[in-house]
């Protein structure tokens, strides 16, 4: 959450889902229910699994994303080095932060993913 003023949220959901941990800042009027957030979270990591198939043919996914008119969501998978699914990071950042999510996302957020990976995928 303290990487960048225009995250909004952050969560965690396992490969089944299950959103495990989150974070929202401070102040800020939620645009889901936590029940639309959970559904959220499913759909995230089924969506993983689909992207994940086609790593051997495409090369690692470092995130996906999609632009809505109030805000831009993105999706991280950790993942172990078969493309097996351990969970899903889930972050949603300001619309107005636009083309400065790509910089964000692999400049501060994925090299952290990247150095904590292996307590993830210990559980």
């Amino acid at each position: 959450m303290t990487l960048d003023k225009s995250v909004r949220f952050v969560g965690i959901a396992d490969a089944d889902g299950k959103l495990v941990a989150v974070a929202e800042r401070k102040g800020l009027k939620a645009i889901m229910t936590p029940e639309e957030r959970a559904q959220y979270a499913i759909t995230a990591a089924t969506r993983q699994f689909t992207r994940l198939r086609w790593e051997y043919l495409l090369g690692k996914i470092g995130y996906a994303s999609s632009y809505y008119a109030k805000l831009i969501r993105a999706t991280i998978p950790i993942a172990d080095e078969n493309s097996r699914l351990y969970y899903v990071m889930l972050l949603s950042f300001d619309v107005s932060a636009g083309d400065m999510v790509h910089g964000i996302i692999t400049k501060k957020i994925l090299p952290i993913v990247g150095k904590n990976a292996a307590k993830f995928l210990q559980d």
